[in-house]
């Protein structure tokens, strides 16, 4: 069978991870790359076509699908020509940043029969997909917790809720499977830095059936990324900084103790799961719209959220 072709746009940290895991995956082969600085024709093998124009990726008639792997607002506009163009896209974290360029995008995938995943790198991680696995055993979700963040990056284009949020905000999505009743938003600390706006906010979301999620995210503090998931007398805990990855734990008056049990954790790096699962769907020409489903929730959901922002008190 030959490799599924791929093409890139983008070559920024993002763009440059890709390029790595692609060599990595048999059966994939990086065929084209759009970057926009002088070093972008050094990141990719001899074989691999570069160009400055993202659309000669977009449009590309010898590829199979496209990732792309630039800034938020730049997204709608390149997966949709790539759709259009008939290619499979693969975008990164969030989806849009607007809700209506995410449903047009979604109603010209159904009317082309095309094909979009989200890269929530958070989903395809062996860690995330064991805490779902063994959640099933624990009855009802009661409660979740979950912090984020790190030094940095500051974005003056892509705020702290769209930027660290989309991830919290999906998975909260991908676990209790349906979309909040209400949502809340402050801003807890703001602060300015060169390169854009330092900033810590606490996000409120309640679920049916009184499930409630309380979510810290920030570029102000040392890297975290914990989420705990607690289900009466158990909780799972999902650190991706951690040793153990993921976590079984007593809950006692709704907090957890101890240090828990760890539960077997594969060691596949997420990204790589994700490329790869992605091209094996690109291969069985698959229509399945699970994943651009979620990406165009986690977008209303933090448009909500924007809407209901309110400053620190």
């Amino acid at each position: 069978m030959p490799p599924v072709r791929l093409g890139l746009i983008g070559t920024g940290r993002w763009g440059r991870a890709y390029v790595r895991t692609i060599a990595g995956i048999p059966g994939v082969r990086l065929a084209r790359l759009a970057g926009r600085t002088h070093e972008s024709a050094t990141l990719a093998g001899a074989d691999c076509i570069v160009d400055t124009d993202w659309r000669a990726i977009a449009q590309a008639r010898d590829l199979d699908a496209v990732i792309v792997a630039t800034p938020p607002a730049l997204h709608a506009e390149m997966a949709t020509a790539a759709v259009a163009s008939g290619l499979a896209v693969l975008v990164e974290k969030p989806l849009t940043m607007n809700l209506d360029e995410a449903l047009a995008l979604r109603n010209l995938v159904l009317d082309r029969g095309g094909l979009v995943w989200v890269d929530h790198t958070h989903l395809f991680h062996p860690a995330w997909r064991g805490l779902k696995r063994a959640a099933a055993g624990l009855g009802q979700l009661r409660a979740i917790r979950a912090e984020a963040g790190n030094l940095g990056p500051y974005r003056r284009d892509v705020p702290v809720l769209w930027d660290w949020g989309a991830h919290d905000v999906a998975m909260c999505l991908d676990l209790v499977g349906c979309s909040p009743d209400a949502v809340r938003v402050a801003e807890v600390a703001r602060k300015s830095v060169e390169d854009g706006v330092g900033q810590s906010i606490r996000l409120g979301l309640t679920f049916p059936g009184a499930v409630t999620a309380d979510i810290f995210l920030s570029n102000l503090i040392a890297k975290q990324r914990r989420f705990e998931a607690i289900y009466g007398d158990a909780a799972l805990v999902y650190d991706d900084l951690a040793p153990e990855k993921l976590s079984r734990h007593d809950v006692v008056r709704g907090e957890i103790e101890g240090p828990g049990e760890p539960l077997p954790v594969a060691k596949d790096l997420p990204l790589t799961v994700a490329v790869s699962e992605f091209a094996a769907a690109v291969t069985r020409r698959s229509k399945d719209l699970a994943s651009l489903d979620l990406g165009v929730e986690t977008v209303r959901v933090l448009g909500r959220c924007e809407a209901g922002m309110t400053g620190a008190p």
